[in-house]
């Protein structure tokens, strides 16, 4: 891929995959694709959920509410999720089986006792900015191409936050994989693409690389 381009993988952790403590169901899945997509693009930055312990959006800090209730935040309505990739805990590590060793940024989110972070660019209050954006722009780059796990939340963030900073934006739909809470995936689906993102696949990057190889 031109240099102008750069893919973001989201959350590839040990918590969203099977035998994680949220685990995305069949989300170990898209892992082989995502490292023979890896071999395409000279900037690769990976994004790692990275929670403190009491952390808001845990159902577990709110004894009145159960997992999956949402609850209303000063930034607005915030899902209650079970305990997961807590810092330095093995669930917060990025999975084994993914190989990506010429990934040269690790952006980590939800750090914040008080605000959840979906989005690779901007934490939950769309105040918060991770960075990321300025160092793209620094890097020339002005086209992102987005996999990873979960497509109705982080990916789907990242991928409309990525939008509205001016990026040109794709996500490639069979390297990720939903959650699909109470029909949250295809409702990601219809705002994303509202928004700009472009839905592409694994083979049309493949084609891409063939046709610029010939």
């Amino acid at each position: 891929m031109q240099k102008n381009t750069a893919l973001i993988v989201v959350d590839v952790q040990n918590g969203f995959t099977p035998g994680g403590n949220l685990a995305v169901a069949n989300a170990d899945q898209i892992i082989p694709g995502i490292n023979q997509l890896g071999a395409y693009f000279s900037n690769i930055v990976l994004t790692q959920d990275w929670h403190p312990a009491d952390h808001i959006s845990f159902a577990e800090n709110h004894p009145d509410h159960a997992v999956y209730d949402s609850i209303q935040l000063s930034y607005g309505p915030q899902v209650l999720w079970p305990t997961h990739c807590v810092q330095g805990t093995t669930d917060a590590e990025l999975h084994p089986e993914l190989n990506l060793p010429t990934a040269q940024l690790v952006i980590r989110k939800g750090c914040h006792q008080q605000i959840d972070s979906y989005s690779a660019f901007m934490e939950a209050d769309h105040r918060t900015s991770t960075g990321l954006a300025g160092y793209l722009r620094e890097r020339a780059i002005d086209k992102v191409f987005i996999v990873g796990i979960a497509t109705d939340f982080c990916v789907a963030w990242t991928a409309m936050d990525a939008r509205k900073l001016g990026f040109e934006t794709y996500v490639i739909a069979d390297l990720t994989k939903g959650i699909d809470l109470h029909g949250s995936l295809q409702q990601a689906w219809q705002e994303m693409l509202a928004s700009g993102v472009k839905r592409i696949y694994l083979k049309d990057i493949v084609q891409q690389h063939i046709q610029q190889s010939a």
